[in-house]
């Protein structure tokens, strides 16, 4: 009995001194930064809605453009007017040809037209243009200086008077000679036929991106344009707000197309003053086409003054030395006598 007394108060004394447990400690509070975001990918640059360009509108296309620009003389004399074809042109320059007349070179690359003309004669001047162009040149019967100057640069013509007629018809319900017409496609095919070179020395004028806004335009308003050239024949502009477009006048009348009625249009405006100088009696012209020259540029109901000079087979607007973009579409080349008037509003 003793003896179990005494273990149990040997117990006893044992857990009596016995420390109670520490309690654990907390872990120490170590903050781990948050990864940094990475840095976004920059935005992808729009994608143009076509990879190429028409070369002289500046409107896109989804192919290279290859096929050479077909240039043709086109009358303007009363007993010619309204001419077939002009609204489907890419480019048209106008310039005086004998007495009080012009006569149009309407440049065909981007679109076909089934009817053009009438067509008549060539004279240098306007070969001069075609040849800058690497176009084949369409035409009816020729001055002497022409046909030497399309000689002597080795030019892809057809000549309606000379051999090439299969290529043309008349219209009957004109008299001759205000009544012969052509179509792209019968030059197409008669470029084949004559073997023609089929690559084009490529010129191109310099356009703002198509599809994009147009920088705004500083200059003189012009939603109202006259243009003189001799004797009182004139042709005008109007601008159109809504289309952004200029609509062309004809003796102060609406400039139309004969077979389709519709009223002439122009995106950009080209007003050049060139030197001319009578050579006969007949009234045969020399006309400088080379410059340099002053004019103007007109352009979404703006006009600008430019210096004009022909480069790389074109001839192109400059201020200031630099080159100035058109707007992509339809240009009109207007090429008058020095100090002829031109009027906007």
């Amino acid at each position: 009995m003793v003896a179990v007394m005494i273990v149990l108060s040997l117990i006893i004394a044992g857990c009596g001194n016995q420390q109670p447990a520490e309690e654990p400690e907390e872990p120490a509070d170590i903050s781990v930064p948050a990864p940094e975001p990475e840095p976004s990918a920059p935005e992808p640059e729009p994608e143009p809605a076509h990879p190429f360009a028409y070369p002289l509108t500046g409107i896109g296309t989804d192919e290279e453009v290859k096929v050479r620009p077909i240039a043709i003389l086109v009358e303007n004399s009363p007993r010619a007017r309204p001419q077939d074809g002009l609204h489907k042109a890419d480019v048209v320059y106008e310039i005086l040809a004998e007495g009080d007349i012009t006569r149009f070179v309407a440049v065909y690359q981007s679109q076909t037209a089934d009817v053009i003309g009438p067509v008549r004669s060539l004279r240098p001047y306007y070969a001069q243009i075609a040849h800058g162009l690497d176009a084949l040149l369409v035409h009816a019967g020729w001055s002497q200086a022409a046909i030497n100057y399309v000689r002597d640069h080795k030019m892809h013509n057809f000549d309606q008077v000379y051999g090439d007629d299969k290529y043309y018809w008349r219209d009957s319900s004109r008299k001759k000679p205000h009544n012969l017409y052509t179509k792209t496609e019968l030059i197409r095919e008669g470029a084949v036929n004559k073997k023609y070179r089929e690559e084009w020395n490529e010129v191109s004028f310099t356009f703002y991106p198509d599809g994009e806004p147009v920088p705004a335009i500083e200059g003189t308003p012009a939603r109202k344009l006259k243009v003189n050239y001799i004797a009182g024949y004139h042709v005008g502009y109007e601008y159109d707000e809504t289309a952004g477009r200029y609509n062309r006048l004809l003796l102060g009348e609406p400039h139309t197309d004969k077979t389709s009625g519709e009223q002439l249009k122009a995106d950009n405006i080209l007003v050049l003053h060139a030197k001319h100088k009578i050579l006969d009696d007949v009234g045969r012209r020399s006309v400088d086409v080379q410059g340099p020259g002053e004019g103007y540029l007109i352009q979404k109901g703006v006009m600008r003054q430019i210096t004009w000079e022909r480069k790389d087979g074109l001839i192109r607007p400059y201020i200031d030395g630099k080159e100035v973009p058109l707007v992509p579409g339809q240009t009109w080349v207007q090429i008058v006598p020095e100090g002829s008037k031109v009027e906007a509003e």
